[in-house]
This record gives structure tokens, C-alpha cells and sequence, in this order.
């Protein structure tokens, strides 16, 4: 990838709206990308012991939400530490910013010179809501090993049981279609602001699509006529 323009990418999309697997998918296609999880980067700081994965153990460990302060200087120092430089052209982030004052202090912070945004590309995955629920609460988890199961379209062997063990596939409690609901609701109303920011900017696009197979092609147009 090093001949072709570089990608600084944020993905957004609703909580099971496919986001993994077309990252997963993009990164086979483009190795060269480095991704970064905004979860991932919390958890890792919290193994570790960091002072800010302390700070925001404090927070997590009472099931409250971890202060924007907190999670944008995690994101800009890891940013900073392991992304921005010469040798990584190409990354994208998930998971953060969710709202505009995030991504003022982001952009803030790591905005290149000349540049609208420390992003050049922001692609919001639109999976229609009535998809996600159906998703969702057809989800079936063995809890032991975390695998993963979909009555739809990837059901198990046996009816309600885990294929390796045999044991029981349980739903999990806000795996409801009302509290999936809520949470598809409560995102779209905090990402909209969000949207409009980058749309301002120049820089949002959207694709759309109930699967990933319909979606995917579309991502990677879009990210060839960028780079």
C-alpha cells in the first residue's frame, strides 16, 4: 500500500450493523491497515495497569461511562504513541469519537497541518434497524467459549446445543428485541450530531445494505477512490 494515498478511516455503524466483519474483511484485502478498536485499547490499558486504565477502572468497574476526558486522552496518546508516524500511512479507528465534542478534541489534537480533520474519510455502515433486530436477538452464545451462533444463518448442529460440547446456548439478557431497541435508538440519536459534523467536513460517506456481502463491495469502493 505504500504507492497509494494515505487512509486515516473511521468507521460508525449501530451495534450489529457489521462493522468486525467488514473490517476483518477489509484488512485481508489492505494488510497494510492498521486497525484500532477504541474498546480494545481501553481493555488493554486496564490489563496492564496503566494510570489511565486505573482511572478508567474506576469508572467501569461501577458500571458507569468512562468520561470523555478520559477516553479521548487514551485514544490521543495511543495515536500518538503507535500510529502517527512515517511508518503507518494507512489505519482506521472504531468506536470513537461517538459524539462531536469528542471529535473536536481529537481533531484538536491530531489534526494534521492543512487538513479538515485528523480523519480524510469517515463511512458510516446503514444497515436498516428492523435487520439488526432480527440480528440480534437470533443470537445464541455458549457461554463457556463465547462462540457465537445465529438461528438464521448460523445455527447450530443440534437445536439449542453448542456443536463442541454439546452444552447449552443460552440468549443473553439484552439480547431482547425491546432492549435492543432502546440501544439502536439511543445510538442513532447520539451518532446524528456526529454525522453532520463530518458531513460538514466533507468527508462522511455513507453505504448501505442488510448483509455484509451487499455492504463489503461498496466499503471497498469507496476506499479505492480514496486511496
Amino acid at each position: 500500500m505504500s504507492a497509494l494515498k494515505p487512509l486515516r478511516l473511521l468507521l460508525l455503524g449501530a451495534p450489529g450493523s457489521g462493522k468486525g466483519t467488514v473490517t476483518s474483511r477489509l484488512l485481508k484485502v489492505y494488510p497494510g491497515i492498521q486497525s484500532i478498536s477504541s474498546g480494545d485499547l481501553l481493555r488493554r490499558q486496564i490489563a496492564q495497569k496503566t494510570h489511565i486504565g486505573l482511572e478508567a477502572l474506576n469508572y467501569t468497574s461501577k458500571g458507569a461511562l468512562v468520561p470523555d476526558s478520559v477516553i479521548t486522552k487514551l485514544i490521543v496518546d495511543d495515536l500518538k504513541e503507535n500510529i502517527i508516524n512515517p511508518q503507518v500511512q494507512h489505519w482506521l479507528l472504531d468506536g470513537f469519537p461517538r459524539k462531536v465534542s469528542q471529535a473536536e478534541d481529537l481533531d484538536a489534537a491530531l489534526k494534521p497541518a492543512g487538513e479538515k480533520s485528523v480523519f480524510n474519510l469517515v463511512v458510516e455502515i446503514d444497515v436498516p434497524q428492523s435487520v439488526i433486530v432480527e440480528r440480534i436477538t437470533n443470537r445464541r452464545v455458549h457461554v463457556p467459549s463465547g462462540r457465537v451462533y445465529n438461528l438464521q444463518y448460523k445455527p447450530p448442529k443440534v437445536p439449542g446445543k453448542d456443536d463442541i460440547t454439546g452444552e447449552a446456548l443460552v440468549q443473553r439478557l439484552d439480547d431482547t428485541e425491546e432492549i435492543v431497541t432502546k440501544r439502536l435508538n439511543d445510538y442513532n440519536a447520539l451518532v446524528s450530531p456526529l454525522k453532520k459534523y463530518y458531513r460538514d467536513l466533507g468527508i462522511l460517506k455513507t453505504v448501505s445494505g442488510e448483509t455484509s456481502d451487499i455492504v463489503f463491495p461498496k466499503l471497498l469502493d469507496v476506499i479505492q477512490n480514496k486511496i
